[in-house]
């Protein structure tokens, strides 16, 4: 299938809102913009105003992921306060088709295409070709997928909810930090832990721990803390981070058998930079008893692409019913 020409292309996070404009099958994304979901009052203002801002026709089809859970016609995030329904957004638009997927089925569809220079290896290992891939990332929440081969050797991308998995620790320290978070949270999930706001929830149950006082940080003041590495409760909130992020993706990797490697999206990752220890990463994704040697030799990327989703939205429409 190689139609739907213009294309409006959305990605749709629990702080930003991406747009893009994709004129016909051999072009790129055109006029690429990143907004807060704040600056707008729904779903379809943000639209509206995109395509005026670039002076765009009706676009003919649309593609959006979305950081939230896709069941039905109503659509409602997680991490905002956005919902909309797909039929209304279609007619509002006058779209002769309208495709809405998770923000990470989305993602996890754009990583075939994705180029080497768009991706950062975290230590070694090989990939074996047509087999599963794993995806997670850190971002406003924790988005989860992968991608599964059929007979033919076409990808499917997974849709699901496993940022929201039941956050396990690996030794005393760990558990003695989920049981200052679990006093906060009933449930003590993976993204209550691995995202911006898990990235402060450490933070303070650092402090409670070492019996200090926690200021009142947004995530952006935890990674800075920790890249200029000021402040101590910032660089073990970073470092914790690290051992959990890894943990989680080697129990990804184990679930899927993600012999065609792990990815790591989201934006927390990248912003870290070289404080992100790779080293530390690896050891607590190898360290699965039995399943060590698999698991060192599954490769782990980071996604540094700017705006992949949207390559995967544009993608969903091609192979998607």
């Amino acid at each position: 299938m190689n139609q739907g020409y213009p294309r409006l292309l959305g990605d749709i996070g629990g702080t930003n809102v991406r747009w893009a404009w994709q004129e016909a099958a051999d072009d790129g994304l055109q006029d690429v913009s990143v907004q807060p979901c704040a600056a707008s009052a729904s779903l379809q203002d943000s639209a509206m105003h995109y395509l005026a801002a670039h002076g765009r026709r009706s676009p003919r089809w649309a593609a959006m992921g979305v950081a939230t859970t896709v069941s039905g016609d109503d659509v409602r995030f997680t991490n905002n306060s956005w919902q909309f329904s797909i039929l209304g957004f279609q007619r509002a638009l006058a779209l002769e088709r309208c495709v809405v997927i998770n923000d990470f089925t989305a993602l996890a569809l754009s990583l075939p295409v994705l180029k080497p220079q768009e991706l950062r290896p975290i230590g070694a290992g090989s990939a074996v070709a047509g087999s599963t891939i794993a995806l997670l990332g850190p971002g406003t929440g924790l988005g989860v997928s992968g991608l599964v081969p059929d007979v033919a050797g076409r990808f499917n991308a997974l849709a699901g909810e496993g940022g929201h998995v039941t956050l396990a620790a690996t030794d005393d320290l760990q558990a003695t930090l989920l049981g200052i978070l679990r006093k906060k949270f009933p449930h003590v999930s993976a993204e209550r832990v691995l995202s911006g706001a898990g990235l402060v929830n450490l933070y303070e149950a650092i402090c409670v721990l070492h019996g200090c006082p926690s200021r009142d940080l947004q995530p952006a003041d935890v990674t800075d803390g920790a890249v200029a590495g000021n402040d101590d409760q910032c660089v073990l909130a970073v470092k914790y981070f690290t051992q959990f992020l890894g943990n989680v993706a080697g129990n990804l990797a184990l679930t899927l058998g993600s012999q065609g490697g792990v990815y790591i999206g989201g934006g927390i990752v990248p912003r870290l930079g070289a404080t992100f220890d790779d080293i530390l990463f690896r050891q607590y994704f190898e360290d699965k008893g039995r399943y060590r040697a698999m698991l060192s030799a599954m490769p782990v990327w980071v996604i540094t692409a700017s705006t992949p989703a949207l390559l995967g939205a544009s993608r969903a429409l091609d192979t998607l019913p």
